[in-house]
């Protein structure tokens, strides 16, 4: 692994090299920070002050132990979420772009044996983490932090050999940051109205958030990183389109890492900008709602930790399909039943989670094919969900047209919780119910550790093997032991 370089000096980044990739603005990266130049882009308001000072702090905070502890386990979950990305279509696309791409040999791509610049990687890593339904989600800003922020504040930090603690601290900054700005924007109008991607924009700032971190920028470097993530920050709801989970995983992970990481390292590097990018002239709520409440951007900051709001999913499977699930489990617990002794099984949800999930082709965001396939196997592993050949399996079949899928109005009236009503009917014309009202692995109904150890072993274990599985687990559990984050990021790799 390469060694940090702590010489003396200031590092230059020319237009010209910036424009010939990644892999030349990432040669600044091991070197000291460019010195801090005066101001360059006018006053600055009094959220993006209380802003950028909480953020030039985040690197030094004390954290409760609580937050702590959820950390780790969204940190294990998208490590996780890479791993078992690998073997996937989006994942192994990523894997080879980065490979072909090159860059300097400073980060890590999950799952393999490459070695690259941290644009690079952190574009291929947020690719990796969202290569599926396996990642975590925020309800409230609708985002998915986890696969923008994980491997952005991975491929600077690997790079400017950071201990564990530092890591972690960036992540939960990067968690604060991201779904703080969509939910100041406004939420669902940002994507169902301006037909914008929430996950993209609270992904971009997260990222940068959290690679700003790692690389211990002062408040005036943090308000020129807000400044040039927001140029960057695009995404547009078409995505949902998407019929490979390849340009959503993109969208969601890599784009933003990738931005996000730009950002972080330009800054370093010595670049200036605007000051205040969230007030004046053209800013950038006024480019994305102009009716954004800017208040939101710094509320309870430091005090209500967006991490502990975000979720686990105990499926690796579509959002939607999670309560169904936990409501089957629920039931086959009360009375133990095998799917020969099942009539019918219908699925309440609301109406615009129902048609996301309805009668898809992609194995694990159909959800009549997943209920199927749990009426089978009493469970849904990660291999089964993503097991496309058993969609066209008669003995899934058969069972897929026992389910019936209905819109609930009332439902959706309690979104953004994700609420499902399951109804089981028996062959001896007997029924069981169950109504779902807190997913598990959420805020409402967390998962302990040892089920987020059990998912996340489910995930990486066929991958990396028993052993290395563990070591893995064991290191992010311990991460405040880390001295170096690189140590850590070695146990992510896979000779493919």
């Amino acid at each position: 692994m390469p060694h940090h370089d702590r010489r003396n000096g200031r590092s230059r980044a020319t237009r010209r090299a910036v424009l010939r990739g990644a892999g030349a603005v990432a040669a600044a990266l091991p070197l000291q920070p460019a010195a801090v130049q005066p101001a360059a882009g006018g006053e600055i308001g009094p959220v993006m002050a209380t802003l950028s000072t909480y953020m030039a702090n985040a690197r030094q905070q004390a954290l409760p132990p609580d937050v702590i502890e959820t950390a780790k386990h969204h940190i294990l979950d998208t490590f996780a979420a890479m791993i078992s990305g690998s073997e996937l279509k989006p994942g192994r696309a990523a894997i080879d772009f980065a490979k072909a791409y090159g860059g300097r040999k400073l980060a890590t791509v999950a799952g393999s044996d490459v070695l690259t610049g941290p644009i690079e990687a952190a574009l291929a890593n947020g690719v990796l983490a969202h290569a599926d339904e396996t990642d975590d989600s925020h309800a409230p800003s609708l985002s998915h932090p986890g696969c923008a922020v994980v491997p952005a504040a991975l491929a600077v930090g690997e790079g400017l050999g950071i201990d564990g603690m530092h890591f972690l601290r960036a992540v939960v900054l990067g968690y604060d940051i991201g779904p703080r700005v969509t939910m100041c924007l406004g939420i669902p109008a940002l994507s169902r109205e301006a037909h914008k991607s929430s996950h993209s924009i609270a992904g971009a700032f997260g990222a940068a958030a959290a690679a700003g971190c790692t690389a211990d920028l002062g408040a005036q470097q943090m308000r020129w990183l807000l400044d040039y993530t927001a140029q960057q920050s695009s995404g547009i709801a078409a995505w949902q389109r998407d019929s490979e989970h390849m340009e959503k995983a993109f969208v969601f992970g890599g784009m933003p890492a990738r931005s996000g990481v730009t950002a972080a390292l330009l800054v370093h590097a010595g670049w200036t900008g605007i000051d205040d990018i969230f007030s004046g002239a053209d800013n950038f709520l006024l480019a994305n709602a102009p009716n954004a409440d800017p208040a939101r951007l710094i509320e309870k900051l430091g005090e209500r930790y967006e991490v502990a709001r975000t979720n686990i999913k105990k499926w690796s499977v579509g959002s939607p399909i999670q309560a169904p699930l936990d409501a089957l489990e629920i039931l086959a617990k009360r009375r133990p039943f095998n799917a020969n002794e099942v009539q019918k099984v219908a699925v309440r949800l609301g109406t615009r989670e129902a048609s996301v999930v309805s009668n898809r082709d992609i194995p694990d965001i159909c959800l009549q094919h997943l209920v199927a396939v749990m009426l089978i196997d009493g469970t849904v592993t990660f291999r089964a969900a993503h097991d496309g050949a058993r969609m066209q399996d008669s003995a899934v079949m058969h069972q897929r047209a026992k389910v019936e899928l209905v819109g609930d109005q009332d439902l959706e009236r309690r979104a953004p919780r994700r609420e499902a009503i399951v109804t089981v009917e028996f062959t001896d014309g007997s029924e069981l119910s169950e109504h779902v009202q807190a997913v598990r692995g959420t805020a409402d109904n967390p998962m302990p550790r040892d089920e987020v150890v059990g998912k996340c072993r489910d995930l990486m274990a066929p991958v990396l093997g028993g052993a290395k599985c563990q070591d893995l687990i064991d290191r992010v559990l311990d991460i405040e032991g880390a001295d170096r984050l690189r140590d850590l990021a070695a146990l992510l790799q896979n000779p493919r």
